[in-house]
């Protein structure tokens, strides 16, 4: 098992529900995405724990290219892993934020 946290800068704020919300499950090739209010208001701390070790690369490829597409200042995010692919996390990380953004569980 391989646990790490990835801080990025967000300038903008993604302004939403205060009610943490929670997208997937934690199953062989999914995974479970829980975004809920962070500490620092520019910038997004992502916590992953997988099974797969040796993919920080990857994860940091995928993780980097959604911020990129999202506004995430503010937020903390937490990934329970069970070997999803590249596009799985992409999806579950799109269906936490649109959630999260529409104040819907």
């Amino acid at each position: 098992m391989e646990q790490f946290v990835m801080n990025f800068t967000s300038p903008e704020r993604l302004t939403a529900s205060t009610t943490p919300r929670v997208c997937g499950v934690v199953s062989s090739g999914n995974l479970e995405v829980l975004v809920e209010i962070g500490e620092n208001e520019n910038s997004c701390r992502i916590d992953v724990s997988t099974p797969a070790e040796g993919f920080r690369d990857i994860w940091h490829a995928v993780l980097s290219d959604f911020v990129e597409r999202q506004p995430m200042g503010g937020l903390q995010v937490t990934i329970n892993d069970a070997g999803a692919t590249p596009a799985v996390v992409s999806l579950r990380l799109d269906q936490a934020i649109d959630a999260f953004r529409s104040g819907r569980p």
